[in-house]
């Protein structure tokens, strides 16, 4: 009997550790539709105007801390990039995780956009949830935007997790 639990408990295990899964979990709002294959994002999501959410997963193994991070993106958005910061707020994942939502602004051709990104640093990793769009449409669609924001997850809440699932949360 112990024999065939231990087999069970190293097979679940295994099932755990292997299974694919990303490791965030974020909602879809309505009048937004899910984009498979998008290369250098885990996750992005359209509105038909075009105002587009998105998460992106950058190994970071711990090396910057949250004002570490804000500030390289800062400075990497507003001086080489272009965009206007226009706020800065202090935010939480849905499962506590502290970040930080930087608001930005930008013209192309003449058309004002908006471009906000949240950074949390959570299991070695920096997940960069990045909202934007025209901002007249981007003003139509906040609602919807700031309810998917809010619905970000970024760290595992299982029992397991630290053993099993620190790479990805597989029961999303």
């Amino acid at each position: 009997m112990k024999r065939a639990l231990a087999t069970l408990l190293v097979a679940g295990a295994a099932l755990f550790a292997t299974a694919c899964g990303r490791p965030f979990d974020v909602k879809t709002a309505p009048g937004f539709v899910p984009l498979e294959n998008q290369s250098s994002y885990e996750y992005r999501a359209t509105t038909p105007e075009g105002v587009v959410v998105a998460v992106r997963v950058v190994e970071d193994e711990k090396r910057g801390d949250l004002d570490f991070w804000t500030q390289a993106l800062t400075l990497q958005l507003r001086d080489v990039s272009g965009y206007a910061l226009l706020d800065t707020v202090d935010v939480a994942s849905r499962d506590g995780t502290k970040g930080k939502l930087l608001k930005f602004g930008h013209d192309e051709s003449d058309k004002p956009f908006a471009y906000w990104v949240t950074i949390y640093p959570a299991q070695g990793r920096l997940f960069l949830v990045e909202a934007g769009g025209a901002k007249e449409a981007f003003s139509r669609a906040q609602p919807s935007v700031e309810w998917m924001l809010a619905s970000v997850r970024v760290r595992c809440d299982t029992v397991v997790s630290p053993v099993l699932a620190s790479r990805t949360c597989n029961r999303w």
